[in-house]
């Protein structure tokens, strides 16, 4: 019967190297699973000669290479799975795992039971590479369009520290943060969209259904029309001629243009600049920043991550390019022996309230408890610059609607007038 070589960790955290026999691979991470231990890695010792219970070169290495590669899922769907499949599976495992169960076994159950199409296709591709020895960090690293490296680097660490369930409860608090922050944005934009659409289909309908029917009425009764009547009228005739037509595509071409171009690095670099410039805007990407810095940050500190690559690990969580730049350059002086605070104090990017928390926070040897009140501080004003953002912009567009509809009414009582008063002069 084959024996295997494996190091792992109990329930206590304790790290175990021994050795057992078993039919298969997966047979014995089955054993081991039942023994409540965490494999972390597995190997099969060939027999010797001399029946010896050492593995032979080739053996070695390609189990080596076996344990080291991260190699793509071959499960069916998994070319489908997205960044949303993420946090259900952190919550799925992280309420089995607390229950006793080794990582393992919980993703094999989860595997078996979960409905969710999508979901268990992914516990399905984890489970076909955690039975074949990889450890749970390795096999969702197989996945890099549902888990982002600082994912699975953190599931690394919390393995390597035997504290994964501690590591779930984090990741997953600091996830559903992420998703409230992005559900409060979108919940903000909707009003604001929802006001502009219906006030475009109300210009759109004076524009080219209601004036050129007020025109041709007003043409068959005679009379000289107003000033405004005669704009809105040339307007709507303009809007209805192949000019009109030709400029909406025009700007339709350029409004693609523009996105394409933002796409490109030099666009984005541009177009990040220039909404640092903006009033109301300018002072939100910065509460973003300074969010996304502290919140990634202090889970991957609080988590046993090394400074210097919670740093890079940080910076790619940073979306505007122009703060993403410089925070690189902070990272490099503090890699170089500088206090972050100090580092970013260099860049001019982040605010002097926060770096001040910060630097006390250094001092006292409690940066991530800073990091974290100072997520939660620019929480509140995320939310807060969200809900004056939806008034501002729902006060504009109604105030704009009012103006042009109240305008149209100008037009219209005007033009009745003036034609009611020259059929009186002419009688």
């Amino acid at each position: 019967m084959p024996r295997f070589a494996y190091s792992a960790r109990d329930r206590a955290g304790q790290a175990v190297a021994a050795e057992l026999d078993a039919p298969g691979r997966k047979d014995a991470l089955r054993l081991l699973a039942a023994r409540g231990l965490q494999v972390t890695a597995i190997n099969e010792l060939a027999a010797g000669p001399a029946g010896k219970k050492s593995g032979s070169a080739p053996a070695a290495s390609k189990s080596a290479a076996g344990n080291a590669a991260v190699r793509p899922a071959r499960t069916a769907g998994a070319q489908t799975l997205s960044r949303r499949e993420c946090l259900p599976f952190l919550e799925a495992l992280h309420d089995l795992a607390t229950s006793g169960l080794s990582a393992g076994e919980a993703v094999r159950l989860l595997s078996i039971r979960i409905k969710e199409p999508r979901l268990r296709a992914l516990c399905a591709g984890i489970w076909e590479q955690i039975s074949e020895g990889a450890p749970l960090s390795r096999a969702m690293a197989s996945f890099p369009a549902v888990f982002d490296p600082s994912i699975t680097n953190l599931i690394q660490a919390g393995e390597a520290t035997g504290s994964l369930n501690d590591t779930l409860a984090r990741l997953i608090s600091h996830l559903t943060e992420q998703r409230e922050l992005r559900r409060q944005l979108m919940a903000a934009l909707a009003y604001p969209i929802f006001m502009v659409a219906v006030a475009g289909g109300v210009i759109l309908f004076f524009l080219l259904f209601l004036l050129p029917r007020l025109k041709t009425l007003l043409t068959s009764l005679g009379g000289k029309m107003p000033a405004s009547t005669s704009l809105l009228i040339n307007l709507s005739n303009f809007a209805l001629s192949p000019w009109g037509i030709l400029t909406v595509i025009g700007l339709v071409v350029a409004i693609v243009s523009f996105f394409g171009w933002r796409q490109t690095a030099a666009g984005r670099a541009a177009t990040d600049a220039w909404l640092l410039k903006l009033p109301l805007i300018g002072p939100f990407v910065v509460a973003q920043t300074v969010l996304a810095f502290a919140q990634t940050l202090s889970v991957l500190l609080e988590n046993g991550i090394t400074a210097a690559e919670a740093l890079r690990m940080t910076e790619k969580q940073i979306e505007n390019t122009v703060h993403r730049n410089a925070f690189n350059t902070a990272t490099a002086r503090v890699l170089e022996g500088e206090a972050l605070s100090v580092a970013l104090t260099r860049t001019g990017c982040f605010p002097d309230l926060v770096l001040d928390r910060l630097a006390v926070g250094e001092n006292t040897g409690n940066v991530v408890p800073s990091l974290k009140q100072i997520a939660l501080a620019y929480q509140k004003l995320i939310s807060n610059q969200l809900s004056l953002f939806t008034k501002v912009i729902a006060s504009g567009v109604l105030m704009a609607v009012f103006i042009f509809v109240g305008f149209i009414a100008f037009a219209i009582v005007s033009a009745v007038f003036q034609v009611s008063s020259s059929f009186k002069m002419g009688g």
